[in-house]
């Protein structure tokens, strides 16, 4: 078992109270005990930023990445036993969770390389006296408020660009995950990183949460988690002018037209509506809308696919998907799927807890597919965050994109397609800020910005890519006349 403190000012300092977080495959291991904050420490954690921002932000940007690149040689050199926690801790299966830690150092030497050539511009002067140049400066304090599901992933692509561009960092991990959360910041410890700069406060959202993202002390909120919390955080930090960004839940498509491969297309949609995480992903495909035409072609083969899924203790290897990360969100998915059933869609495959053997300790839930499935329909409305997928039928692509964009959110969506003209129109009328052509809908490249529409995102700012750092930093404009004598 792993046991952390809160982080301040450069010291682990143990507190009073603790989280506990649990194996959700075997709710009778404790992962993780980790030292809780409250109030107090939180306002601790904003001062030892506050007061240690000045001199970090003296130091040029690529002094600051350098910092990056020796927390990514920790992480590389704890890979496994980073890789096992993530495992543990949320219920990922191996594959996917290795995948995460790799995205994990991968995002640290990126934004240790956009470091050494992100900054300002020098555009001509009307005057040969006159210099004029763009320099970009940081905020200040930045609160990161991260998800239970990418628990070192997230917190990595929001601390790397804010410490990068010079400001100090308050982290609240989610409570579920506040072990891996510690992982992160043991590697930033370890690589020396100035007391103050990087500050580690696990706590319930309405005490720490509230806390750092109200304070006058901070100056911008990152936040990624569900919708109704977000909104919540967006109105708090706006209220008194924060500089803020959220991202938030999806209700994502995959369009499979008459032209695609229909092995690909099922493919495509197994790995982004169940495999790894079990549907526990912003971006998780959770309507697959088909044309007419091959619909039950296509629902055959994705049927059987579903049906040989292994669901089973994400420490295996025979694991596809493993439990869902808490007995209130498996309620979710049970809730969820009864009113698919009292709706009138059909419980094709799954739709049953799993309870008996090795499942006996754990949250654990069948791949669930729906058909006969309305556009109206709370399951084809309603964000499940579940390994549950609703499958619509369309006669054409105008209807599909209809459909597809006929929700309250828009994260991503994919077409399977082998028709170009239909890729065009795809990437113009489709609503949202992730646009993916032959390709699952979970999965984004770290140079490439990551943002969503409606109620996926507060429509602000971008994550990731070097655009993130046009969050974390704001321009000015300089003037400079030599004058001679």
């Amino acid at each position: 078992m792993l046991t952390e403190n809160i982080y301040i000012n450069g010291e682990w300092i143990e507190t009073s109270d603790e989280i506990a977080s649990q194996n959700p495959a075997n709710t009778q291991e404790v992962v993780a005990r980790v030292s809780k904050a409250n109030r107090e420490t939180a306002q601790q954690a904003i001062d030892a930023s506050v007061e240690a921002q000045d001199e970090w932000e003296s130091l040029t940007q690529p002094e600051r990445g350098s910092y990056l690149r020796d927390a990514a040689e920790v992480v590389e050199d704890r890979f496994d036993e980073i890789t096992d926690l993530v495992v543990r801790e949320l219920g990922k299966t191996e594959g996917s969770a290795r995948g995460e830690v790799q995205r994990t150092v991968d995002l640290l030497n990126y934004y240790a390389e956009v470091a050494r050539d992100k900054g300002g511009i020098a555009p001509p002067s009307a005057s040969e006296q006159t210099l004029t140049y763009t320099k970009r400066e940081p905020w200040g304090t930045a609160a990161v408020i991260t998800p239970w599901n990418f628990p070192i992933a997230i917190p990595t692509w929001k601390i790397a660009p804010a410490l990068v561009a010079g400001n100090t960092v308050v982290f609240k991990p989610a409570s579920l995950t506040p072990g891996t959360g510690a992982a992160l910041v043991r590697a930033f410890d370890q690589a020396d990183l100035p007391a103050g700069v990087l500050n580690f406060v696990p706590g319930s959202g309405s005490e720490v949460g509230d806390e750092i993202v109200t304070s006058d002390s901070v100056d911008v909120v990152s936040f990624t988690g569900s919708s109704e919390v977000g909104e919540h955080v967006y109105q708090s930090a706006t209220s008194d002018g924060k500089r803020i960004q959220t991202e938030m839940g999806g209700k994502n498509p995959i369009i499979v037209d008459e032209t695609a491969d229909i092995d690909h297309a099922v493919q495509l949609t197994i790995d982004g509506a169940f495999n790894g995480i079990a549907g526990q992903a912003c971006t998780a495909t959770s309507r697959a809308i088909v044309f007419d035409e091959i619909y039950e072609e296509y629902l055959e083969q994705l049927l059987e696919s579903v049906e040989n899924l292994t669901v089973a203790d994400p420490t295996k290897s025979e694991a596809d998907l493993g439990p869902k990360v808490s007995q209130s969100e498996l309620d979710s998915d049970i809730e969820y799927i009864e009113i698919g059933e009292n709706e009138g869609a059909n419980l094709a495959v799954g739709g049953d807890q799993l309870t008996d053997g090795e499942y006996e300790n754990g949250f654990f839930v069948e791949p669930t597919v729906f058909t006969d499935v309305e556009p109206d329909m709370r399951i084809a409305q309603e964000e499940i965050f579940g390994p549950v997928l609703a499958v619509l039928s369309v006669s054409g692509f105008d209807e599909a994109v209809s459909v597809a964009n006929g929700v309250d959110y828009g994260l991503t969506a994919s077409l399977c397609t082998n028709d170009l003209s239909r890729t065009q129109r795809f990437t113009r009328d489709i609503e949202t800020g992730v646009v993916k052509v032959n390709q699952t809908s979970t999965g984004v490249g770290m140079q490439m910005p990551f943002g969503g529409r409606k109620k996926s995102s507060s429509e602000t700012f971008k994550e990731q890519g070097r655009q993130a750092l046009d969050f974390y930093s704001h321009e000015k404009a300089v003037y400079v006349t030599h004058r001679e004598g």
